[in-house]
């Protein structure tokens, strides 16, 4: 059964940075485009970032220069650098990836809390 484990998340005062780390285990072939999604208190889920297996990312403005994604394929972990953190990125983080067991499939992580706060 594959797991995505989620660690890094805590509270930082803003202007501080973090760095988020995923790991999948289980049994896999192979793994596609990785992500990093948050979810604010009273808000839906909403993309933060995401990476395809060859390297190529993507992130959303509002982190934009702020976030870096980036992945290990040798150690299947997926990362998220924060940096400059301000408190409205206040949100459970989820990793998300796509991974062939038997079939392609989408994974989630159980989330890490991230508090900006001073």
């Amino acid at each position: 059964q594959v797991q995505l484990v989620e660690s890094g998340g805590d509270l930082v005062q803003p202007g501080g940075s973090l760095r988020l780390s995923c790991a999948a285990s289980g049994s896999m072939f192979s793994i596609g485009d990785m992500g990093w999604y948050r979810q604010a208190p009273g808000k839906q889920r909403e993309l933060v970032a995401t990476i395809t297996s060859g390297g190529s990312t993507n992130v959303v403005d509002s982190v934009k220069g702020r976030f870096t994604i980036s992945r290990d394929n040798a150690k299947n972990t997926v990362y998220l650098q924060m940096n400059s953190l301000k408190p409205e990125d206040t949100a459970v983080y989820y990793c998300n990836a796509r991974i062939f067991t038997t079939a392609w499939g989408v994974y989630w992580g159980q989330g890490t809390q991230v508090t900006v706060s001073s």
